[in-house]
C-alpha cells in the first residue's frame, strides 16, 4: 500500500520525536523516500516531558514538519501497575 501525504515534505525539515521507538522508526523509513532533510538527535538527548527543553530544541533546529511518535511505554503489567504515571508522562510529551 502506497502513502500518498497530503502535502509535500520537498525541501522541507522535518523532525520525529521519537524516531528511535517502533512507529517513529517506521515513519523515519517511510520519510526517507520524500526528498526532505531529517533532524536527528541521539537517543536520550531531551526528555520530552521536559517542555523547556523541548521548546528550546525545537527553536534551535526549526524544523518545518513534526511528526509525534514519543511516548512512555510498558507491557501490560507496568500499565497496570502504574496507570497515572504512564498517563502523566505522556500527557506532558
Amino acid at each position: 500500500m502506497t502513502i500518498t501525504l497530503p502535502y509535500s515534505l520537498e525541501g522541507k525539515r522535518v523532525w520525529v520525536a521519537g524516531e528511535h521507538g517502533m512507529v517513529g522508526q517506521a515513519l523515519v523509513r517511510r520519510l526517507a523516500s520524500e526528498d526532505c532533510e531529517l533532524l536527528r538527535m541521539p537517543r536520550r538527548a531531551i526528555d520530552f516531558r521536559n517542555q523547556a527543553a523541548t521548546a528550546s530544541w525545537v527553536k534551535a533546529n526549526r524544523p518545518d514538519a513534526i511528526f509525534l511518535a514519543a511516548a512512555k511505554v510498558g507491557g501490560i503489567a507496568a500499565n497496570a501497575a502504574s496507570p497515572a504515571s504512564f498517563l502523566y508522562d505522556n500527557l506532558m510529551i
